[in-house]
């Protein structure tokens, strides 16, 4: 052990990956360039440290298919000598082969290959320019990518799938007939990625479509050569894989204590929703989520000998459940808990962490803050706040109120802005300037006693509007009661909901009697009034309440009220009443406010409790309906370039539920998106609010509340180009898929328009499989540029796309105009890319 130990003193906690195997029974480092290469004979250990200011760590142990139960053993035992000498905070991941975790597969965004063999198969000795290869890798995946070693040869090949055929400085890239465009460039990604790493940039990449190979004579007389003359149909395409995070409502929690004879004692403790304080810091538990993933959380006040058993624990779990062998493992300490974790937990506190009502904002640890008044400057300086505070701008910008009558929209009086109905619908569009453009943001307000049909209306209305914008407002769903915070800020304290009835003119509604409001909020921006039932059991020591009555309008004032809110107080009972506003202090009521009320009742009178503020990190999914279950793959570390234009994805910040649609996403799941948003709800293990805002955002018009949760968020990569397309994912240009196999795209390094590009291509690729040399080909049909700069579209000679003048240039003439490498050009967001193109002249 001592050994073991001097090794583990060398590994420092350092932001990034660190991967080792397990070789001989000892833990061996792997070459950085061979990180995301996987032997199937093997197993490993993975340090990740992340680069934010609490540098979370997390510590996973891979199992390959084909590893031994001695490496399987060592590894786990590594891992938890790791975990010890790294303080026991990080969180253990037990993955298995083809089963990897989110937040595994993570960390190689390019994708996993799985190779055949084991560190005896040469593994030791990766270089960088190796060029003896002959390999056929099967990729699969659009999110998670993974490539397996198969055997060379036509009968591996499907027609719904993409195959490289790696030849060392030569990898065509097969695209099956079925295959989606989405796929297509993932595997153009993963074979760049092999050429950069492992190649040290000098192989070519080409690129054949599976449909199309009549077009392709060089390359495919290239695969013929290896694989030799096919014969017979190819496969019909195997079905993916089901998206990884199937959200399972049956959660349960046990502890497991120890006894003698290493006997092991497992006892249910509660079935969900959980809360935090059924853990204990003396004892362990295991979170069981129906079998498709098990947690242990270690107390700190633990004994040793269960702390640390705790992952083998877990694996004597999974087989006493007769669970899969491949089930995911999570092991964690009191106090590193991961997100996913917390995420079963229907409130989660940190320690020291403020309760609070109308908490406003604290930058870090969250700590007791005095209650002030937002800043909503701050937004600016820091978007994670603005998405936290789910504030866009300041509430001044330009606010219309519509509403849905006899199924119709109706304008509302401007006057009566503000006064809201639970026997009505309404459309109200907020308009606000964010980088001199105008922003919209579609707020869709549902009163609790609304007819279906009315409801029904309103949604069909909101895509009416949404279309004679064409597009770009964000629409947010608001249940009656649930009023996210920019909602209020907009009606400037003149917010007032109604409990039933109708706002429409013309109509009487039904006289209450005495009717009870319940205000809250300290100034204009958070401050609405509820219609509450006029008894006594409605009032609350801590608030403020507005008695209203033919004879009387009395102001209540709760023992627990601030100043502020007396005030608000004030200004919303003028905005019911114009009759003079008797101040009734708790405690010292006159006989005529208990009669209004129908006499006296016990009513909330504790000691004032603020809001308890979930602290919950956001959650990405990539969404999915199949079999009329609502699934979701789940995108772990996001960023901005997990978001895919063919896809619906969900974001889930706790608070609030985004759907971002993708340009390009398939109108069916555009369509279920949100009744799936509504299910996942539903579903939740924490026993979620059904009631929580629904917000739809468009790719493009994305508001602050949503680009507020990625960091470094660009705002021109999807920036609409002259010709009307956009880009997407890596600044890469596609071309929209207009059927099964078809469409051209590129991506940063490799082929750009695949015939054009490929007819280059195909005789120097020849050249180069036949002498093997690793030297590049200058691409033919090149132009001066004499003939592009500066040149009328009209003019240019024939065959030349005028947006792409770029690509006809020597490469020393396009260094010389615009200023770096073809390979560094494209790494380029778009509108840089323009940029550069119009100060040569070439746009």
């Amino acid at each position: 052990m001592t050994e073991a130990q001097d090794e583990f003193k060398n590994i420092q906690r350092k932001p990034g990956l660190q991967i080792w195997t397990i070789s001989k029974m000892k833990m061996v480092p792997v070459p950085e360039q061979a990180y995301g290469n996987f032997f199937e004979g093997d197993c490993y250990i993975i340090l990740n440290v992340s680069n934010s200011a609490t540098q979370s760590t997390d510590i996973h142990y891979w199992i390959g298919n084909a590893s031994s139960q001695d490496e399987q053993g060592a590894a786990a035992v590594y891992v938890t000598q790791l975990d010890g000498c790294l303080g026991g905070s990080p969180v253990q991941y037990r993955e298995v082969q083809g089963c990897e975790s989110a937040k595994f597969k993570s960390y190689f965004k390019n994708g996993l290959i799985y190779k055949k063999g084991g560190v005896g198969s040469g593994f030791t000795h990766v270089e960088a320019n190796v060029y003896n290869i002959q390999r056929l890798l099967h990729v699969k995946g659009t999110k998670h990518v993974t490539a397996r070693e198969v055997e060379v040869s036509w009968s591996s090949f499907n027609l719904g799938d993409i195959f490289l055929l790696d030849l060392g400085k030569v990898i065509i890239q097969w695209n099956g007939p079925q295959s989606n465009r989405q796929e297509k460039l993932k595997a153009v990604l993963l074979a760049q990625d092999i050429r950069d790493r492992e190649r040290g940039g000098r192989a070519q990449i080409a690129v054949i479509e599976g449909g199309q190979e009549e077009a392709f004579p060089e390359l495919m007389k290239i695969m013929i050569s290896v694989l030799g003359q096919r014969t017979g149909h190819l496969k019909e395409p195997i079905s993916d894989d089901k998206p990884d995070q199937n959200q399972i409502s049956d959660v349960k929690l046990y502890q497991y204590e120890h006894f003698n004879l290493g006997q092991l004692l497992v006892q249910e403790v509660a079935t969900s929703p959980l809360t935090q304080d059924l853990l204990s810091s003396t004892d362990c538990y295991i979170l069981d989520q129906g079998g498709s993933s098990v947690m242990v959380w270690k107390g700190k006040a633990a004994s040793d000998e269960e702390r640390h058993s705790a992952l083998s624990r877990a694996v004597g779990f999974i087989k006493a459940k007769n669970y899969p062998s491949n089930t995911k493992v999570e092991v964690m300490s009191e106090g590193g808990e991961s997100a996913m974790f917390k995420h079963f937990f229907k409130s989660w506190k940190e320690k020291g962490q403020a309760q609070g009502l109308g908490k406003t904002h604290s930058v870090g640890k969250i700590a007791k803050v005095d209650q002030v008044k937002f800043d909503v400057m701050e937004l600016h300086a820091q978007p994670k706040l603005a998405a936290q505070e789910r504030m866009v701008d300041d509430a001044s910008g330009h606010v219309q109120v519509w509403r849905i009558e006899n199924l119709e929209l109706k304008e509302v009086n401007p006057s009566t802005y503000g006064h809201f109905y639970g026997g009505d619908c309404y459309l109200v569009l907020y308009t606000y300037n964010r980088a001199n453009k105008p922003q919209y943001i579609l707020y869709m307000w549902q009163g609790r006693h609304a007819t279906q049909d009315e409801v029904t209306a309103c949604a069909y209305q909101a895509v009416n509007l949404d279309n004679k914008y064409n597009g770009a407002p964000t629409q947010v769903r608001v249940v009656m009661g649930k009023e996210p915070r920019h909602f209020l800020a907009i009606f400037k304290g003149r917010l007032i909901i109604f409990e039933g009835g109708t706002g429409r003119p013309g109509v009487v509604n039904p006289d209450p009697g005495a009717r009870l409001f319940q205000v809250r909020g300290t100034h204009e921006m958070n401050t609405k009034a509820t219609e509450l039932p006029a008894r006594a059991a409605s009032l609350n020591t801590n608030d403020v309440f507005l008695l209203k009555t033919h004879q009387n309008v009395f102001l209540w004032y709760g023992k627990g009220c601030s100043g502020d809110e007396r005030e608000m107080g004030k200004a919303v009972a003028d905005l019911l009443s114009e009759l003079d506003k008797q101040i009734v202090m708790e405690g010292q009521e006159p006989a005529a406010f208990w009669v209004a009320l129908g006499g006296k009742a016990p009513y909330a009178s504790d000691k004032r409790l603020e809001k308890e503020v979930a602290l919950h990190e956001p959650r990405l999914f990539e969404c999915s309906n199949q079999t009329g279950r609502f699934l979701m793959t789940e995108v772990a570390d996001f960023t901005q370039d997990d978001l895919d234009e063919d896809d619906v994805m969900l974001l889930d910040t706790w608070e609030e539920i985004f759907l971002w649609i993708g340009n390009s996403a398939n109108q069916y799941e555009t369509q279920e998106s949100y009744s799936g948003a509504v299910d996942y709800l539903k579903t939740h293990p924490a026993g979620r609010d059904p009631g929580t805002p629904i917000t739809t955002v468009k790719q493009g018009y994305e508001p602050p509340t949503f680009t507020g949760w990625f960091n470094a968020w660009d705002a021109h990569k999807w920036s609409v180009s002259p010709a009307g397309g956009s880009n997407n994912l890596n600044n890469t240009n596609l071309n929209k898929k207009t059927g099964g196999g078809g469409g051209s795209y590129s991506a940063p390094g490799g082929p750009r328009n695949i015939k054009s590009h490929n007819q280059r291509m195909s005789s120097s690729i020849s050249n180069a499989y036949v002498d093997q040399s690793p030297s590049r080909a200058k691409p033919s049909g090149m132009l001066h540029s004499e003939q592009l700069v500066e040149t009328p579209q009209h003019q240019l000679p024939q065959g030349v796309d005028p947006e792409k003048r770029e690509e006809y240039l020597t490469d020393a003439e396009f260094e010389n105009l615009l200023g770096c490498t073809r390979d560094n050009f494209q790494r380029l967001p778009k509108w840089r890319q323009n940029d550069l193109k119009k100060k040569a002249g070439l746009f």
